[in-house]
């Protein structure tokens, strides 16, 4: 038999919460071919990643922005120095966390994130307080898929690799967390996630959460 699952660890954007591109730039009145090129420029660009490890201030990393794409100078600041919206809550993430914990399952966040955007999308993150433990990128300077920012969650909460499965959107990310020994579960929708993970918690799992 193998491994009982203990613990369960999320991405956030596009598991637990939508993280909106072209469409944040769009509910911003920007046309659909201008809001392309925004994020291009910007989301897409090598710098986003290094923005999220949190070694880039906001000024920094929009200054990258505009030299990669000047003509879009204003909009990127116009845009990008509030990020109220870019993350937004979905309905079933408290039960889901919840449902999980009444099990006994300990829950833990690691994601992506930049400073801003977590104190600017604070509301999409209710469901917070509920977990045992958050890592987020920008705190620690590490990001996925490298193995470290997986290596430091372990040891930050004191996980047991056979014992932990990991949910994310982002299949580099689950082959990083696998290449661990941790249960990485391509996330596609909350029902797959589901159907994937019921069968590895135990039947009688009802542990201290």
């Amino acid at each position: 038999m193998g491994d009982i699952i203990t613990n369960v660890v999320f991405d956030v954007g596009g598991v637990l919460a939508e993280y909106h591109q072209k469409d944040y730039f769009e509910r911003l009145g920007y046309p659909a071919g201008v809001a392309d090129r925004l994020v291009q420029a910007t989301m897409k660009s090598p710098d986003w990643k290094e923005y999220d490890r949190g070694v880039l201030t906001d000024e920094e990393v929009r200054a990258r922005f505009k030299r990669r794409a000047p003509e879009l100078s204003r909009e990127i600041d116009d845009s990008l120095t509030h990020m109220e919206g870019m993350v937004t809550g979905l309905d079933y993430a408290i039960p889901w966390v919840k449902s999980l914990r009444e099990r006994g399952i300990r829950t833990y966040v690691l994601s992506n994130f930049s400073r801003t955007c977590y104190q600017d999308c604070r509301q999409a993150l209710a469901f917070e307080p509920l977990m045992n433990g958050c890592l987020w990128s920008y705190e620690y300077h590490l990001i996925k898929p490298d193995d470290a920012i997986f290596l430091q969650l372990l040891y930050m909460f004191g996980l047991n690799p056979r014992e932990t499965a990991f949910l994310d959107d982002t299949p580099a990310n689950v082959e990083a967390a696998a290449r661990l020994g941790i249960h990485g579960i391509h996330f596609t929708g909350r029902a797959e996630a589901e159907r994937s993970l019921l069968p590895l918690l135990g039947a009688g799992n009802t542990g201290n959460n």
